[in-house]
């Protein structure tokens, strides 16, 4: 009997020996520290309202994980009299490099929330606004996403800015672990003539599906020879760039699968992609179907499919660009042989009305040019004189 007690008490003794050097510290959980409602552009892209410093004007900022940083428009920065400090900071995007100015140690105040101690560098974002028709302020990068957890739901269209610490992911998701520098590296698969596994830039301010170097193309030999490719321009940091729409087969990461995506190929001329290590990006036409939380303390990415998951792709194409320049919405190019050349148009041309529509609003215009395999008719000035053309939009999917 007296055995017995002894083993008893010595597993007892043993147990709590071990159970006390299992403790650890757990951080505090994470707390909601703002709640910012955003509104969506062209392909997702996400637009949020905040102040700068104690100026009382209400900014709008890009929200882009293809950001390594924080940066506003120089306009604007001319208009608040502000003076940065010159460096030989360099930047890079898809069309071009060049140094920049920064404004160091300034804060973004968002409801009931001041994010503090701000570097921001400046560059041009005049292209970004003609482009997707409202004033952009400024980018949202790195500089946001790396102090705090960020949850983004596209279904109720507002942002959680949360403290770090501990956190429950929600049920029905899938946990990414990409490679989280200043800029977010994820795995992929592509598929069309064959299998093709690659690194990809994660980038929710890019309002596309996918775009691919064209090196990386070529020598993955991802595309059959005989491929169509569908001449476009492109617009990124330092201006415009000439780019080819296709659609392949089948992209697929984690337990996600989407099909016959629309593509776009550029020269990467200032290797932006730094080749071969990434493949290209995936942007925000395929990333805002998911409500995501970033978490990059813990280097997580959690998605959870969201209601917009199944929304058709734009297959749509017409060779031309609308742009909003001074309150006129202009023909910014037309692609030789395209529908838009075909139709008549020409660069520069003011468009005045689609279809009978003469509200002159630029989202409207741009979603009545996103109906493939349809005739609309288009309403232009041209110098002194009015034109009314029809545009047979085509459709760049196919029997792949």
């Amino acid at each position: 009997m007296k055995a017995k007690l002894l083993f008893v008490y010595g597993f007892i003794i043993l147990f709590s020996c071990r159970a006390y050097a299992q403790e650890e510290i757990v951080p505090s959980p994470s707390q909601v520290l703002s709640k910012i409602p955003f509104t969506t552009l062209t392909g997702g892209v996400i637009v949020l309202k905040a102040t700068l410093d104690n100026h009382p004007d209400s900014l709008n900022f890009i929200l882009d994980t293809g950001s390594g940083g924080i940066s506003l428009d120089s306009t604007l920065v001319d208009h608040l009299d502000l003076q940065p400090t010159p460096t030989s900071v360099r930047i890079r995007g898809v069309a071009g490099v060049r140094e920049v100015s920064y404004l160091y140690n300034k804060s973004l105040n968002f409801p009931e929330y001041t994010v503090d101690s701000l570097n921001f560098h400046i560059n041009d974002y005049s292209f970004l606004s003609s482009i997707y028709g409202v004033r952009v302020d400024g980018i949202i990068g790195y500089s946001v996403f790396s102090r705090y957890i960020v949850k983004i739901d596209y279904d109720e269209h507002y942002i959680e800015l949360c403290s770090q610490g501990t956190l429950r992911y929600p049920k029905g998701g899938f946990l990414l672990k990409p490679n989280i520098k200043s800029l977010v590296v994820q795995g992929a698969t592509l598929r069309d003539k064959h299998e093709v596994n690659a690194r990809f830039l994660h980038d929710i301010g890019a309002g596309v599906c996918v775009m691919l170097s064209k090196e990386f193309v070529e020598d993955s030999t991802l595309l059959s020879w005989n491929r169509k490719l569908w001449p476009k321009e492109g617009h990124g940091l330092g201006g415009k760039i000439e780019m080819q729409l296709t659609v392949i087969k089948q992209l697929r990461f984690g337990p996600y699968r989407f099909r016959h995506v629309p593509t776009l190929i550029f020269d990467d001329v200032f290797d932006v992609t730094s080749y071969p290590y990434l493949g290209g990006l995936i942007g925000n036409d395929i990333l805002r179907r998911f409500n995501m939380i970033y978490n990059y303390a813990k280097g997580d990415i959690h998605l959870t499919p969201n209601k917009s998951y199944r929304d058709r792709f734009d297959y749509a194409y017409s060779g031309l660009d609308l742009l909003l320049i001074d309150s006129n919405i202009v023909i910014g190019s037309v692609i030789k042989g395209s529908p838009a050349d075909i139709a008549g148009l020409k660069k520069d041309d003011l468009l005045l009305a689609v279809d009978n529509n003469f509200s002159m609003d630029f989202s409207a215009y741009k979603k009545a040019l996103q109906r493939a395999k349809k005739t609309v008719t288009l309403l232009i000035r041209r110098e002194e004189e009015l034109h009314l053309l029809k545009m047979k939009i085509k459709s760049i999917r196919q029997v792949i």
